[in-house]
């Protein structure tokens, strides 16, 4: 008897709790999202972020707070993300490092099983970039310098691991020389240990189009498939004959387990939030092309990639 009343009393239990998640989920959000950008203030991620977070609390009519936290190659937003409730208030910025790192070295999370793909934003332009006054006016100057003189050649990074070192790596084998890279903390960061003449030559996004406007700098080549509008006359380093493009989606993804209806809220409002005029300034400044997958596409780029990045740390002896 004492059995069955227990049966009964967790059913009902069951029951009178699922109302309640489900009017939480339609009530949602009831309070302050958290958005974690993995990098240092400053870069192309973080002005991006603050820009479609003013645009999110104006359309979900909750404040969307950024929190900076650099480090291991951008997946620290998943680390600290992971342990949060599934619930939509916590979320992170996902970069393409957080697909690599997992072949690098023991990390405590897992990037399919432990991330709900919420949508992707844009995709980054890696642009080898060297001071206005540098000598090195080709990326074939430099990778003659290089052969001339190995391991003379430094560049500036946002941090190791990150598709910028994929860049100088993959350039470095196709041309068989040695670049030496020196992480930083984020694009900012990077970009002044150029700008102070601390390296020769930085790998940077799209943070540094306002210094290659101002005449501050030169960008040599950028990575991607295709030629950025924005980085007027710049060619590819495809275009150029090196056998090198690496492309880099940003999106947003929460914790695990994160409702469908959440997911589906967050999604649409991203969605509009990329058609914003004020998040669209934004990118243009940064000359940042927005680029958008929901999250179905979204979570099946992520394991497509993922099962590849083993395979380019593997090409590229990182």
């Amino acid at each position: 008897m004492k059995s069955k009343f227990g049966r009964i009393l967790a059913i009902a239990s069951v029951a009178a709790l699922m109302p309640l998640t489900a009017l939480a989920q339609a009530d949602y959000p009831s309070k302050p999202i958290t958005i974690i950008v993995p990098y240092g203030p400053g870069g192309t991620t973080d002005v991006m972020t603050r820009a479609l977070a003013s645009s999110l609390s104006r359309q979900l009519k909750q404040t969307v707070v950024v929190e900076n936290k650099p480090g291991v190659a951008g997946a620290m937003g998943v680390i600290q993300m992971k342990s949060s409730a599934p619930d939509g208030y916590m979320l992170t910025m996902a970069p393409m490092g957080i697909f690599r790192e997992p072949h690098l070295q023991s990390v405590p999370y897992d990037p399919i099983r432990d991330l709900t793909f919420i949508a992707t934003v844009l995709s980054y332009d890696f642009a080898v970039t060297v001071k206005a006054d540098s000598p090195f006016k080709t990326v074939q100057e430099l990778v003659d310098y290089a052969k001339k003189h190995p391991g003379d050649i430094d560049y500036s990074s946002p941090g190791r691991y990150t598709g910028n070192q994929v860049v100088m790596a993959s350039l470095g084998k196709n041309q068989n020389v040695d670049f030496t890279h020196i992480p930083y903390k984020g694009d900012a960061d990077a970009t002044t240990a150029l700008l102070g003449q601390h390296v020769k030559a930085a790998v940077v996004t799209n943070s540094i189009l306002p210094h290659f406007k101002s005449g501050a700098v030169r960008v040599l080549a950028t990575a991607d498939a295709e030629r950025n509008p924005y980085f007027t006359d710049v060619p590819t380093l495809k275009e150029l004959g090196y056998d090198v493009v690496v492309p880099s989606p940003l999106g947003i993804a929460g914790p695990a387990g994160l409702p469908a209806p959440i997911v589906d809220k967050l999604d649409q409002a991203i969605k509009v939030a990329l058609e914003d005029p004020e998040v669209k300034r934004v990118a243009e400044n940064f000359g940042v092309r927005t680029y958008y997958l929901d999250h179905d596409d979204y979570a099946a780029f992520a394991k497509k990639d993922y099962a590849s990045e083993k395979d380019l740390i593997t090409n590229l002896g990182l």
